[in-house]
């Protein structure tokens, strides 16, 4: 099984990536394969710097540039794991590379929304250094991935999990969605601490 978590920056996919690692589940960040790229083309991790080189690498491989450059990295741990999990899909064109790279795999794409404002605030405390600064910024990121097709992906999610609340009600979500999908829980010795 293939998972696709999408969702705008700073809804909360990083949770859902953390807690199906605890249940054994590896992933593949789609962002982590932009940063690389970056720093390979010796340019900075600054929201401009990943800005340019997103769309560098999508006139030069189309705009499924990076589900490409990530299909090898899950094939590898397809070959000693039953799921993997994509992290930061942001089309349908990369939705539909996955499903041609995986035609055996089942495809699950779980969305995670929280309003503006909450992701704003959650970015200025992580403090990344491609994460926006300012409220402009944070606008103008939105609509880079809007642009890319993030809605669409989104509109059309298996699952949708709404992170506004409490981060416990959060995390009970995802293992409920977890034990949904039949992953199970690693045994009681490595249970998932919270």
């Amino acid at each position: 099984m293939i998972i696709c978590v999408v969702g705008m920056p700073g809804s909360g996919k990083g949770q859902i990536v953390r807690i199906f690692g605890k249940y054994g589940v590896p992933h593949v960040s789609m962002g982590d394969i932009v940063r690389e790229e970056a720093d390979k083309r010796g340019m900075p991790r600054t929201p401009e710097g990943m800005n340019s080189v997103s769309i560098q690498l999508r006139q030069e491989l189309g705009d499924n540039a990076v589900a490409k450059l990530t299909v090898p990295r899950v094939k590898e741990l397809l070959k000693n794991n039953k799921a993997v999990i994509i992290d930061g899909v942001r089309s349908l064109d990369e939705i539909q590379t996955f499903k041609d790279a995986f035609p055996e795999e089942k495809i699950v794409i779980i969305a995670v929304h929280s309003s503006p404002k909450r992701r704003f605030e959650r970015l200025n405390r992580r403090g990344r250094s491609d994460d926006p600064r300012t409220w402009n910024e944070f606008e103008a990121r939105d609509w880079k991935e809007l642009k890319f097709g993030i809605g669409s992906v989104i509109a059309l999610a298996d699952y949708l999990i709404v992170n506004e609340n409490h981060i416990t009600d959060f995390r009970r979500e995802i293992e409920r969605l977890a034990e949904n999908l039949g992953i199970k829980k690693r045994p009681s010795s490595s249970k998932p601490r919270f």
